[in-house]
């Protein structure tokens, strides 16, 4: 039997309607801002490697980190604790790489590839380095110079456990090419869960290769996933106990299939990525550890007697970005 690695998409929202501040996190955390607070304010990431054993890192889309900043995820969590590293975005968004740096070579370069692997080389080192994430956006089709890149980079990071996901349908009808390609790797193809549109990819939850398996749910807020005021709000939405259990069922099945597999909760707006990873592992009958706070339980009633409660929480540390 597979183990099984439940967390969320991101462990620090400090801003914005959809704060973890106040829910998960003491509302005190706000201070400082979360991510620019000095050292000796509440940790996040200690905190919430307490309750959940992985975590997808968000911000290395944004920016290559450094290699004081991930040596300090490395020792702010406990042994066995997994990162999943999200692909800096000029692998796989070169739009949004060129307009948040104008002016900068978009094409991707080995540099660049070994860039990203020397800074998370302390995770891995610690043993904390899970699967890397190939993420690419809706309108990434399935055509020749699309397949040959993703071949390149494949390559290029040979040695790691790489998982891709792909998100337009011309992959899906593409379904033999496309395990063609991802096989031929070793790579995990991801298996989501978010609002379905024309050209949204088709999958079956199945795991294509034997190393490990991995899921991202992304919430079901339709209405707001083209067209809304922020960005968070794509990921307002709550997963009822039903809506879960197929994604239970099939990870039960596919865990007799592979070596390891991971499921990440994306849909972070007010911490319901979080709810709904406590009710995955208590439907898969994994422990629910870790003490949360009043707040939390107040805002999920439905999680009272499955996660266990505390009066309050208060801890000092290093914020996200401080080494």
């Amino acid at each position: 039997m597979s183990r099984i690695l439940i967390g969320t998409s991101g462990w620090s929202y400090p801003t914005g309607r959809g704060t973890w501040n106040g829910v998960f996190y003491p509302a005190a955390a706000r201070a400082g801002g979360g991510r620019t607070a000095g050292r000796g304010r509440f940790d996040e990431l200690a905190f919430y490697a307490e309750h959940f054993d992985t975590v997808e890192i968000n911000s290395t889309f944004y920016r290559v980190p450094t290699v004081e900043v991930t040596r300090s995820w490395a020792r702010r969590t406990p042994p066995g604790f997994e990162f999943a590293a999200k692909l800096f975005q000029k692998f796989t968004h070169p739009a949004m790489f060129e307009e948040a740096a104008p002016g900068a070579d978009g094409a991707v370069t080995p540099g660049d590839v070994d860039q990203f692997k020397a800074a998370l080389d302390p995770l891995a080192s610690a043993g904390k380095l899970g699967p890397l994430l190939a993420q690419f956006p809706p309108s990434f089709k399935r055509e020749p110079a699309a397949v040959d890149y993703v071949g390149w980079l494949l390559r290029a990071l040979r040695g790691y456990p790489v998982a891709v996901e792909l998100r337009h349908r011309s992959w899906s009808d593409g379904l033999a090419q496309t395990l063609d390609l991802l096989n031929g790797h070793g790579a995990a193809w991801v298996q989501i869960d978010e609002p379905k549109f024309r050209f949204s990819i088709r999958q079956d939850l199945q795991p294509n290769v034997t190393t490990f398996a991995y899921l991202r749910l992304h919430g079901r807020n339709a209405a707001a996933w083209w067209e809304h005021q922020a960005a968070e709000d794509r990921y307002d939405y709550l997963y009822s106990a039903e809506e879960l259990e197929p994604f239970t069922e099939a990870v039960v099945a596919a865990r007799r299939l592979v070596r390891k597999l991971y499921l990440y909760m994306n849909n972070h707006f007010e911490a319901k990525a979080v709810a709904n990873a406590v009710m995955l592992k208590h439907q898969l009958g994994e422990p629910v550890v870790g003490a949360y706070p009043d707040t939390f339980l107040a805002r999920f009633p439905e999680l009272r007697g499955i996660a266990p409660a505390a009066p309050g929480v208060a801890r000092g540390g290093a914020d996200l970005l401080s080494p």
